[in-house]
């Protein structure tokens, strides 16, 4: 199955989707101030309105999204 497309993170994911396609992502979260493990809205908030209700905006949303994709190296999003 090598002509599949690769399934990208993107910030209209839940963050219980989010999580559960990419586990990796769970420490690029926390490294951006986000523990949504637990949160009772993982499972209905999109990645874009979670990361907007604790501050971060357009720009810092998409690179953290880039990080979890691989493009970017795995470091902390300036907040």
């Amino acid at each position: 199955m090598e002509n599949e497309p690769k399934i990208k993170a993107n910030k209209g994911m839940s963050f219980f989707e989010l999580i559960e396609k990419f586990p990796q992502s769970t420490e690029i979260l926390q490294n951006n101030g986000l523990h949504c493990m637990g949160c009772m809205m993982a499972k209905v908030e999109s990645v874009e309105q979670g990361c907007k209700m604790h501050g971060m905006d357009d720009a810092q949303i998409d690179k953290m999204i880039e990080e979890i994709n691989g493009e970017v190296p795995n470091k902390k999003t300036d907040n």
